[in-house]
């Protein structure tokens, strides 16, 4: 399994469903094990991405809110 720092996708100022379509497109480019940083101004990416990421066989390592801005870190699964 790869193992690397995240590739950060800036999702900012990007309402729903943009931030996940905008996650989906980056992960079919990437390898298993290999992780994503989604950086997001709108709430609704932690629920909305570690759903898609259940659904698609991706592993959620982590979702925090820092003023107003959300994080999701995201390994890619084997559907990747």
């Amino acid at each position: 399994m790869v193992k690397s720092t995240p590739h950060i996708l800036d999702a900012r100022r990007l309402l729903c469903p943009m931030p996940v379509i905008r996650t989906q497109e980056l992960i079919t480019t990437l390898k298993t094990g290999e992780q994503i940083q989604v950086e997001c101004t709108d709430p609704g990416v932690i629920y909305d991405i570690p759903a898609w990421a259940k659904v698609h066989g991706h592993k959620v390592i982590e979702t925090r809110e820092d003023d107003y801005e959300y994080f999701v870190v995201i390994e890619v699964g084997e559907a990747g």
